[in-house]
């Protein structure tokens, strides 16, 4: 079989795992005529396209919605399409990564593991350049960076409904509202 696609070699077919349609958007608008980008919204979806064609790179959120279906972790979907699919070559990405989360996701067979917002111009200079996809001797995320991390995973929990996270958190919306404008401490 030779070298992994994806990792060094051409990379022709994306597929992209996302349940936020205007991520699945932007990513679809890098097709061109030298790669086909293929989207799925669910991980079902997306094991069953991995299952009918070649694919040379997956990129897969971490979250993929709460539906009643087996596969909800992205870090699942990883295992899943890299059992389908050895050689190909994954990028699991997030706004909620945590070192735990890393760790897990490259145990899973994750090629990379990234930070949202990211491009697929970056995750394909990544892979080009073998950037190492979690260094596991990362250092204890920064009180700010825990928060931010803490205060997304109840936000998403409650379905993006920041009264209701405001709730489970106890504190104040406009309070939360605050804090939510601010960027990801990257520490």
């Amino acid at each position: 079989m030779g070298e992994k696609r994806g990792s060094r070699g051409v990379v022709r077919t994306i597929l992209v795992v996302d349940d936020d349609d205007s991520a699945l958007a932007a990513h679809r608008r890098f097709g061109n005529r030298e790669r086909v980008v293929i989207t799925a919204s669910t991980p079902i979806a997306a094991i069953e396209i991995a299952q009918a064609q070649l694919i040379d790179l997956a990129i897969v959120d971490l979250r993929i919605g709460r539906s009643a279906a087996m596969l909800e972790s992205g870090i699942e979907v990883v295992r899943e399409l890299k059992r389908v699919q050895p050689s190909m070559a994954v990028a699991l990405v997030s706004g909620y990564l945590s070192v735990e989360t890393a760790v897990s996701a490259s145990r899973a067979g994750a090629d990379l593991v990234k930070f949202k917002p990211v491009t697929i111009p970056e995750l394909l200079h990544a892979l080009q350049q073998g950037d190492p996809t979690p260094p596991l001797t990362v250092e204890t995320p920064s009180l700010a960076r825990a928060e931010w991390e803490h205060l997304q995973r109840v936000l998403a929990d409650a379905k993006g409904n920041v009264s209701e996270a405001a709730r489970r958190l106890r504190i104040f919306r406009t309070s939360l509202q605050r804090k939510l404008k601010k960027q990801a401490p990257r520490a």
